[in-house]
């Protein structure tokens, strides 16, 4: 990768003959001659090392951004219209935001607060919630009751066990989904009927392929507008992207 970067700016200074500077046509002593330049420059000036790959990793950066784009504008309506993920926050906001999540995901239980801030202080954000259980049985357990739920008992049902199922610490088990829906009043045997259903499985299954097409690793994973944002993100930095894409 030094020679990638370097051998441009080493080669301007050598003193060799110009068509002799596609280096597959150097003689051994030319190129002994340039590789000596190349090490010599660079032990002078190392800090063109780091400049090169600073702008390599720039470089890949504005590339991956705008693969996303491209990615988020083909799923748009999966992703923003899907039929049965749950909306929540301001249903006319000027602005979507799509979540990714795993209910056994630390840093999806983290920004569960940053959300849940955010709309409280902006008011003008549409957010959309898909299940997306990566991290083990329990996590598709927790998953299976919360769109069973959604199924059962609607939308603001889904909400509650939404903020309890991210506040909570423990295992998830039948047992502690039992107890989490007795507490809201819920009627875990009609829940519990459809949480194996195909219509639970199907939900699940279609997020999971969305998430593969957006090329989804991890949670928790955010849609923005036109634009993913892979991984935790504190309430500053996700308010101030809105605000850019408003602007």
């Amino acid at each position: 990768m030094m020679l990638r970067f370097a051998a441009p700016i080493v080669a301007a200074a050598l003193a060799l003959p110009a068509t002799a500077m596609d280096l597959t046509e150097l003689t051994n002593a030319e190129r002994a001659q340039f590789r000596a330049e190349v090490r010599a420059y660079l032990m002078e000036n190392p800090e063109v090392i780091m400049e090169a790959v600073d702008a390599l990793r720039a470089k890949e950066a504005n590339a991956q951004a705008q693969a996303d784009v491209d990615l988020v504008s083909v799923n748009a309506d999966a992703i923003f219209d899907d039929g049965y993920s749950w909306v929540g926050g301001n249903p006319d906001g000027d602005i979507t935001l799509v979540e990714f999540l795993d209910y056994r995901c630390g840093y999806c239980k983290k920004a569960h607060d940053e959300v849940a801030k955010l709309l409280e202080t902006d008011g003008n954000i549409r957010l959309i919630v898909k299940e997306f259980p990566i991290l083990g049985d329990q996590s598709v357990l927790a998953s299976r009751f919360a769109v069973a739920v959604k199924q059962v008992a609607g939308g603001d049902s889904y909400k509650a066990m939404n903020d309890a199922l991210m506040a909570f610490r423990g295992d998830v088990t039948l047992a502690s989904l039992r107890r989490m829906a007795s507490t809201f009043g819920l009627d875990m045997d009609a829940i519990e009927a459809v949480m194996d259903s195909d219509a639970v499985t199907q939900e699940i299954a279609e997020t999971r392929a969305l998430a593969q097409r957006l090329q989804i690793t991890g949670t928790p994973t955010f849609v923005m507008k036109d634009e993913l944002l892979r991984g935790y993100l504190p309430y500053e930095q996700m308010q101030a992207l809105l605000d850019e894409k408003r602007g």
